[in-house]
């Protein structure tokens, strides 16, 4: 295990990602998910970080918000506690019974660089040499560099859709515009490299960083542990 950079708070070292589309007359409940489910999730055992996530239009990464998707984030202290989660919590048979597309993830954290609301995730295994692997980039931009970073998401989004090995790409966050997040799934480490030096979003990255768009970011790698349900028409078993 990777210990953690001094005075940075744990996220976890086994992640649980929920990403949900809920059904048309469900809209409102899901809505109200947005404003009122942390309180609930203080009372999961085990969990030590949590966001409360929206999404792009259908998914994507767009400023056009979605409706009906949304995603939680959860950082566990233990792959025992995350499974109870999984298998046994009420929170998640609620999100189940009002969704029309569910998909749950189980994550072990292979790498993690940057922080999320001051905390970061414990690393405890390593890069997959062969099968899946799983990327999560997220970053607080400034305010006065949005319009920069805005101007450059379509050529960024186009090239991920289009990348070779992508099995999963979504967009989530926790406000809009400026609170953002990526979450991808590849078929293999060398796809999620190959993609990372590609044109479009190797510019967007250098773009970013030399021009200090970001107020903190993170960037973590897992090796999945488990891929249940259904997203955007695609079933996990």
């Amino acid at each position: 295990m990777r210990p953690l950079t001094a005075g940075t708070r744990s996220a976890g070292s086994v992640v649980v990602v929920v990403l949900v589309d809920f059904k048309p007359e469900a809209t409102w409940w899901g809505w109200s998910r947005l404003v009122m489910q942390r309180w609930p999730l203080r009372r999961i055992s085990g969990l030590e970080f949590s966001k409360v996530l929206g999404s792009g239009f259908e998914g994507g990464f767009g400023l056009r918000p979605s409706r009906t998707r949304q995603g939680l984030f959860l950082g566990f202290e233990s792959e025992a506690s995350a499974r109870d989660f999984v298998n046994a919590s009420p929170l998640l048979t609620g999100y189940r019974a009002h969704a029309r597309e569910l998909c749950v993830v189980m994550l072990r954290v292979c790498s993690c660089r940057g922080s999320w609301s001051g905390a970061s995730l414990e690393v405890t295994a390593e890069l997959p040499a062969d099968g899946p692997v799983v990327s999560l980039t997220r970053a607080s931009i400034r305010p006065s560099r949005a319009r920069q970073f805005w101007r450059m998401q379509p050529a960024s989004e186009l090239s991920l859709h289009s990348a070779p090995g992508v099995l999963m790409a979504t967009g989530v966050g926790e406000a809009p515009l400026l609170r953002q997040a990526t979450f991808t799934l590849w078929e293999s480490v060398a796809a999620m490299n190959a993609y990372a030096r590609s044109g479009a979003h190797q510019e967007a990255i250098q773009a970013a960083y030399g021009g200090g768009y970001f107020s903190e970011s993170m960037f973590a790698r897992f090796v999945p542990m488990q891929i249940k349900g259904t997203w955007q028409g695609r079933h996990y078993v």
